[in-house]
């Protein structure tokens, strides 16, 4: 099985979780698991990923400084 990390969860948010997690005598990692799986149940296995979609719009970039692009969103987005 998979693992990810969610890093920059705002403090409302996990204080939230852990009452959610305590009130159906989870533990909080147990109680994401419960609304991850939740909240993508109801979406199509079939939706496009984020390299089908690169070059869909007309930008004039490459695939490779998209790429790149995201990327570097990201890494900033993570600081």
């Amino acid at each position: 099985m998979g693992q990810i990390l969610v890093r920059q969860l705002d403090d409302e948010t996990l204080a939230r979780l852990k009452a959610r997690a305590k009130a159906n005598d989870r533990s909080a990692e147990a109680e994401a698991r419960v609304l991850l799986k939740q909240s993508l149940a109801d979406q199509p296995a079939d939706l496009p990923t984020l390299m089908s979609l690169v070059g869909s719009a007309p930008s004039g970039r490459t695939t490779e400084e998209i790429v790149a692009y995201v990327r570097q969103l990201r890494d900033e987005w993570e600081r």
